[in-house]
């Protein structure tokens, strides 16, 4: 008998699964957690600090600590800021480019086999409504 959820404990489910599969991925590309979600953040262009701060939902000390293990990675690169001289920007590499590359291809990949059994006409329909429900979000991880 299939289990009858609501949409809130199937939302809290499926964030769990993409969760655990973006941790997943992000291991076999040598990435933590944290560094696949700021170099998804940063995707093509310098972020500042504060921006990037609010845009993960860590406090900007935290931040300090992972740009600079990205850092020394050699995937970002801080870069001033010129509006403000004060402050400074995060960019990507080549290497952090080449590994939030691998990183998306993979887990793109892993995510459109959640879908794989869906019907096209439901799997078209799932993703209008996920485009709906997410239209105001950050845009972290685009294709």
């Amino acid at each position: 008998m299939e289990e009858t959820l609501s949409a809130a404990s199937s939302l809290v489910r499926l964030t769990h699964l993409v969760h655990t599969l973006y941790a997943d991925v992000g291991r076999g590309c040598d990435l933590t957690t944290a560094q696949a979600q700021m170099l998804c953040s940063l995707g093509n262009r310098p972020t500042g600090m504060a921006e990037l701060s609010a845009t993960l939902g860590v406090e900007r000390s935290s931040l300090t600590g992972l740009v600079d293990r990205a850092e020394h990675r050699g995937l970002v690169v801080r870069q001033p800021d010129a509006q403000d001289r004060r402050a400074v920007k995060v960019a990507l590499t080549d290497e952090g480019t080449d590994a939030l590359q691998r990183f998306h291809d993979e887990l793109t990949k892993k995510l459109e086999q959640l879908l794989t059994e869906l019907p096209a006409k439901e799997r078209d329909q799932f993703t209008g409504t996920l485009r709906r429900i997410v239209a105001d979000a950050p845009a972290v991880f685009a294709d």
